[in-house]
């Protein structure tokens, strides 16, 4: 949704007095914890509509929020908002520090090797984990398509490929040209060959 970020997800009640799980999709914990509007889009719905968070905790080990939302004090009602995700606008993005980015800006980049300029293929999720990691949807070769004649057979399948997100096999990261450069280890990208 252009205009939007979404934050989060409405997995489930918690509890009778109308409080609920979210589950994040923001690294940004304030998101959830720091009272004040949120927005809220329903199943289907294609405009959200303004809600006030109260409160909310993070749920150890689960990573999980529990938040409470104004005018819902049932747990009838929290279950009603099952499915439904959290927003914020677009405008209410946090300033990030040097070489920090939003995953929303990384999707979509066409990543590049460095030494070639060859083309790599597309970043299509960034998977967090100890140091996060790029899935890359490849780009298929000519060479490929006509040398392997078992592909014709198999569904046709993009193959991806996960980059770890650290400067050393990232060094260039251009928003702006809208690309990745990297200098993967020998073997990175040929693992799942």
């Amino acid at each position: 949704m252009d205009g939007w970020l979404e934050i989060g997800k409405i997995v489930a009640p918690q509890g009778l007095q109308g409080e609920m799980r979210v589950y994040p999709e923001t690294d940004f914990p304030e998101r959830f914890e720091v009272p004040g509007q949120r927005w809220l889009l329903l199943p289907g719905e294609s405009e959200p509509q303004p809600v006030e968070l109260k409160k909310g905790r993070y749920l150890e080990g689960k990573n999980l929020y529990v938040i409470k939302l104004a005018g819902v004090d049932y747990r009838d009602r929290a279950e009603e908002l099952r499915g439904c995700k959290l927003l914020v606008p677009e405008s209410d993005r946090p300033q990030l520090g040097e070489n920090e980015y939003h995953v929303m800006d990384l999707i979509g980049l066409s990543v590049f090797m460095q030494e070639s300029g060859e083309l790599v293929g597309k970043v299509s999720d960034v998977i967090a984990a100890g140091n996060d990691l790029l899935e890359v949807e490849l780009q298929e070769s000519d060479n490929k398509k006509s040398d392997n004649k078992k592909s014709d057979n198999k569904k046709k399948e993009k193959k991806t490929v996960l980059i770890p997100f650290v400067e050393a096999i990232a060094p260039v990261v251009d928003l702006e040209a809208s690309r990745i450069e990297i200098k993967p280890p020998p073997g990175l990208l040929t693992i799942n060959d």
